[in-house]
């Protein structure tokens, strides 16, 4: 493959994480109406360990180093709960 054809594709791999991540924050946001329909606090930190736990097998998996994955999986954690208490 050529420079130009690997910048491509890690452009369009680039647009696939922006999806996916567009995609866990829409649940998110869904998760928030139901916590705050059945009156459950935002935060819950036995979920965000078995988020973090999942995210270091799942690095592990794939060869890629789990503390960047994990670093970037409490980023992902920390919008999401902003954002949940924001929609309250």
């Amino acid at each position: 493959m050529t420079l130009a054809e690997l910048r491509e594709e890690i452009e369009s791999i680039d647009r696939e994480i922006v999806e996916l991540i567009a995609r866990r924050t829409y649940v998110a946001e869904t998760v928030a109406q139901v916590k705050a329909a059945e009156d459950i606090p935002t935060t819950d930190e036995s979920q965000e360990q078995r988020v973090m736990d999942r995210a270091g097998e799942n690095a592990e998996q794939f060869d890629v180093d789990s503390n960047l994955v994990k670093a970037i999986f409490r980023l992902l954690i920390e919008l999401n709960k902003v954002e949940q208490r924001e929609s309250r």
